[in-house]
């Protein structure tokens, strides 16, 4: 009973994070580490968000499928999937609490990286996103998330709301499977960690399926206001957890 309660409790939680995630399009992952990192570590942590992630970006892109970008999606995956492989490489060399700081101190960084990005107003071309791709595909390999990082660059080649959400979600989705499939062949993902996975997934999947009619009546003030709370508030939450240990 002592380990199937906390389960419930995430899985919950992850009814809520999927509504968050499809909301704003992205913040599930980010909302899920603190507590899945308390639960199960942050080893195991990592791979139980890579399926989660391949859940909720699932139902993101059958959510607002006829306003995906396959453009987009094509080049920035032809770097980002090679990119998460190598990065999924290098996360096996870490030991447990070096992840922990670097997810929480990413998680805090990602506020005022994003913030930047915004006051410089700049467009991408669609060369732009392989570069793109490749950098954020490595970090992908590192960390459990970074949906938020993603979000400057595709509101800067001009993708807004529903077609940022599909977009968006469509990219992550090739990289995520590349990072499970990495995972599978390192021997980080086992058979626990994967039913947990699809179970929270499930969850999310629930909870993404009750978002798109919040999506176009959100102001872009409470949009931010709230993606920058959920970074913050997980960010300190694994710092905390990695301080005390």
């Amino acid at each position: 009973m002592s380990e199937w309660l906390p389960l419930l409790l995430v899985c919950l939680l992850g009814l809520g994070a999927g509504v968050l995630g499809g909301v704003i399009g992205f913040g599930t992952t980010i909302m899920l580490m603190p507590p899945l990192v308390h639960v199960y570590g942050p080893i195991q942590t990592v791979p139980i968000i890579a399926l989660i992630a391949i859940v909720a970006n699932l139902a993101r892109v059958g959510l607002w499928w006829r306003s995906i970008d396959w453009r987009v999606c094509a080049i920035y995956g032809a770097t980002s999937v090679p990119a998460v492989v190598l990065g999924a490489h290098t996360l096996v060399r870490f030991n447990a609490r070096l992840i922990e700081l670097l997810l929480g101190g990413f998680l805090l960084l990602m506020i005022p990286a994003r913030r930047w990005l915004r006051r410089q107003d700049f467009r991408l071309h669609l060369w732009h996103m392989a570069l793109v791709g490749a950098a954020i595909g490595y970090l992908t390999g590192l960390v459990a998330s970074t949906g938020a990082l993603n979000t400057p660059f595709f509101l800067a080649f001009g993708l807004l709301k529903g077609a940022y959400i599909g977009t968006e979600a469509a990219s992550s989705l090739a990289l995520f499977l590349a990072k499970g499939a990495a995972f599978q062949q390192l021997g980080i993902i086992d058979a626990s960690a994967t039913a947990r996975g699809l179970l929270i997934g499930a969850f999310v999947l629930a909870g993404s399926t009750l978002s798109k009619r919040f999506v176009l009546k959100l102001p872009e003030s409470r949009f931010v206001q709230l993606m920058e709370g959920v970074m913050l508030v997980s960010g300190l939450s694994i710092l905390g957890m990695a301080w005390q240990g």
